[in-house]
């Protein structure tokens, strides 16, 4: 057998092979199968050319509808929340007087490590109506019991509180690793000229922030857009499909009722959404910028 003849030019290739070929065979062949699969049909073992029929039945169904309003609601309401919580979270730790500051950043960057499944279950005790910690903190100060997981808007309200929780000290410590970049030559500046601090925040922060947190509004954009665990071990997609995502929708169709097609075009339709989205996110920025 003859052996492989490694030299200085090809040995490079060599050494990239293995990973080329675990590439190839985990990430891209099934990308291009699961594409293939958006056309077809399972149907008693067997699968059959739709064409584009699983997207026409996907334009039709109402669950995917209610899933992609729910996960738009989380989107619109809860991304804005967290970047402005965690910039703010970030400018405080970032103070040059505050003690233990890495203490309070490692207790706020925690939940970003915790499981999924763990915290949901922690959130769903805590939410609670008859034994939850928040409706007991709510009776003690003479307040009516609240019922979270069993209605629309309390149903959603907790998700949206979990998600903020569990993101909020993942973005703050991206956020403070970019406060920590901005020159400290500029506020020294805006301090001669007598600037206080919502000026400085305002002036120099903010503007010089501006990558940092159109990267955190991407990145949590798409990780909304793919919303599931919270949706299925927190409310079940109920009352209802009341917070149903279309992640959750894309679980069930699969891997509940096997139309495996049908959720291929789901997860499709996802990635047009992010792309679109991800898009105009970039194009809005660049217009600002210019």
């Amino acid at each position: 057998m003859k052996a492989l003849a490694v030299n200085q030019k090809n040995a490079p290739y060599y050494f990239l092979a293995p990973v080329i070929i675990i590439f190839l065979i985990f990430m891209i062949y099934p990308i291009i199968h699961s594409f293939v699969l958006s056309f077809q049909k399972f149907d008693s073992g067997v699968y059959s050319f739709v064409g584009f029929g699983n997207y026409m039945t996907l334009m039709k169904d109402p669950v995917f509808w209610s899933a992609l309003k729910n996960t738009f609601i989380y989107l619109l309401v809860q991304v804005p929340c967290m970047v402005i919580i965690s910039l703010a979270l970030a400018v405080i730790l970032d103070q040059k007087f505050l003690r233990l500051k890495p203490l309070f950043r490692m207790s706020l960057f925690l939940p970003s490590i915790t499981a999924l499944v763990a915290y949901a279950i922690v959130f769903k005790m805590l939410l609670n109506t008859e034994y939850g910690i928040i409706n007991h903190l709510f009776q003690s100060i003479g307040l009516p019991k609240v019922d979270w997981l069993n209605t629309t808007w309390g149903a959603r309200i907790s998700i949206i509180m979990a998600i903020t929780w569990r993101w909020t000290g993942y973005n703050m410590v991206i956020m403070i690793a970019g406060l920590q970049a901005i020159p400290t030559s500029l506020f020294e500046s805006a301090c001669i000229d007598g600037a206080n601090a919502w000026q400085k925040l305002r002036k120099i922060t903010i503007p010089m922030m501006k990558p940092i947190i159109l990267f955190i509004s991407i990145t949590s954009t798409i990780g909304t857009l793919m919303l599931f665990d919270e949706s299925l071990i927190l409310t079940n997609g109920g009352p209802d499909n009341a917070t149903i995502t279309t992640g959750h929708h894309l679980y069930n169709s699969g891997f509940q009722f096997f139309k495996f097609g049908y959720a291929a075009s789901i997860s499709y339709m996802l990635v047009l959404i992010i792309a679109l989205l991800s898009f105009i996110q970039f194009k809005l920025s660049k217009r600002e910028n210019s």
